[in-house]
C-alpha cells in the first residue's frame, strides 16, 4: 500500500535538490558568456574553377640593415634617427584586388582611418582589415602599404607613419 509523503519529507527532498538545481543554472548561464576575440585577418578567396593553376609562388624575405632617417627642422638643423629594420617580401603571384570596406564611425577627431590591404602570410595573401588609429604625433601622415611590380614579381612595402 502506498503512503502519502508528509510535507516535511517533501521539503527535505526539495532542499537536497536545490544545490544541484543552482549548479545547473550557473552552468547554463555562464556557457553563453564566452566570446571570441575580434579578428581582423581574412584569407584570400580561393581561385575560381576556370582559372588556370598559378605558377609556383616563390617568396623571398630579407631584412636589411637599420636605415637612417634624416629630418630637417624648421631652423635648418638636420636630425639623424634610426628607423626600424626594413623587411622585404617578394612574391611571384599578383595580389588580389582591394576589398571594399565599410568605414565605421570615427572614435574621436584624433583618429585616422588606416585602410585595409593584402599582405603575404603562411604562403598566401591575407586581407588586413582597415581600422581607426591614433597617429604617434599630431602632424604624422599615414603612408599606406603597397605592392609594386619588380622584374615579373611583386614587392611588398609596409605602411608607416611619416
Amino acid at each position: 500500500m502506498k503512503t502519502m509523503s508528509s510535507a516535511p519529507q517533501q521539503s527535505a527532498r526539495a532542499a537536497s535538490f536545490a544545490p544541484f538545481l543552482a549548479l545547473c543554472s550557473v552552468i547554463v548561464l555562464t556557457a553563453g558568456c564566452a566570446t571570441q576575440p575580434e579578428s581582423h585577418l581574412v584569407t584570400a578567396p580561393p581561385p575560381s574553377a576556370h582559372a588556370p593553376a598559378p605558377a609556383t609562388t616563390t617568396v623571398v624575405t630579407t631584412t636589411s640593415a637599420t636605415p637612417t632617417v634624416l629630418t630637417t627642422t624648421p631652423s635648418g638643423a638636420v636630425i639623424a634617427t634610426q628607423a626600424q629594420p626594413v623587411s622585404t617580401i617578394i612574391v611571384t603571384q599578383a595580389p588580389p584586388a582591394a576589398q571594399a570596406e565599410v568605414v565605421i564611425a570615427r572614435p574621436s577627431s584624433s583618429h585616422v582611418w588606416v585602410a585595409g590591404y593584402w599582405t603575404w602570410r603562411n604562403e598566401q595573401y591575407q586581407w588586413m582589415a582597415g581600422h581607426w588609429e591614433v597617429p604617434p604625433y599630431s602632424s604624422a601622415k599615414w603612408m599606406s602599404p603597397r605592392w609594386e611590380t619588380e622584374n615579373g614579381s611583386y614587392r611588398f612595402y609596409e605602411g608607416y607613419w611619416n
